[in-house]
């Protein structure tokens, strides 16, 4: 089974990048059994829309995660709970629209996905480390997908391990930055501490600079805007073997799409 995931996709700019360069990538690698993305920033940099998600889902995506920002939009939060090819993270409480993972179906080939949000230097939620025991139980012999939306480079190390050889692949977002420690861990897990981000990389995170800038020089409130300077798609392409659902293969994706 290979599977392509998407680094947090970053307002319009990261929805451009998407529209370029997935047709090249699929067709570079002979398909994609599911491909998934974080959606959390594609609606202007916070959030989403139904718009938005229909453009994302036309492009060929499978199935999207997310993480705090979700929630930015109002008019997205009714999407969550209307959509099943989306999931937010699962150690919310569970009053919360939405659901923690999914299952995905191609032909005979399943996928469950979850999401779920780090603690360190993010804001107080249940638990990531038990909610993914639920997590892993509650998927059985399917092979299970983790998005770990977190802070700290340390909490996503720390959750990789502890689920190795449980779940086929724990991938972190939410930095927006790229790191180069993709792997499959001992017992079979594929992992990176962040996927990166698809959008403009000319930027601070996704953001222009003219914005971001003053607020650093000043401490006063400024506007931030999308950037879509220095366009780059990011992600990861995992590989699992079909008879054990462990990784077999993980590549790092960075392509530079405009200068």
């Amino acid at each position: 089974m290979k599977i392509l995931f998407i680094g947090d996709i970053m307002g319009s700019p990261g929805r451009k990048a998407v529209a370029a360069f997935l047709p090249q990538l699929s067709e570079r690698e002979g398909g994609f059994d599911f491909v998934l993305a974080n959606c959390e920033n594609a609606a202007a940099g916070k959030g989403i829309t139904q718009k938005i998600v229909n453009e994302l889902f036309a492009m060929g995506i499978s199935g999207m995660t997310s993480g705090n920002h979700i929630w930015d939009k109002s008019e997205g939060v009714p999407v969550l709970a209307a959509e099943s090819r989306i999931v937010r993270p699962a150690n919310y409480p569970d009053v919360c629209p939405g659901q923690g993972a999914m299952l995905l179906e191609n032909g005979e080939r399943r996928l469950m996905v979850a999401n779920l949000q780090g603690r360190v230097f993010m804001p107080p939620l249940d638990c990531p480390f038990r909610k993914a025991d639920e997590l892993v139980a509650a998927a059985g012999d399917v092979p299970l997908v983790i998005d770990f939306h977190a802070e700290a480079t340390s909490e996503k190390k720390a959750l990789g391990y502890y689920l190795d050889g449980r779940v086929a692949a724990l991938l972190g977002t939410h930095t927006h930055v790229q790191t180069a420690d993709e792997e499959i861990l001992p017992q079979g897990t594929a992992y990176i501490t962040d996927a990166g981000m698809t959008g403009g990389h000319r930027s601070s995170i996704g953001m222009k600079l003219e914005g971001v800038l003053p607020r650093y020089l000043t401490g006063m409130p400024s506007k931030f805007e999308v950037s879509g300077d220095g366009l780059a798609f990011n992600g990861v392409v995992i590989t699992l073997d079909d008879e054990t659902g462990r990784a077999v293969g993980i590549t790092r994706i960075n392509e530079r799409l405009s200068h």
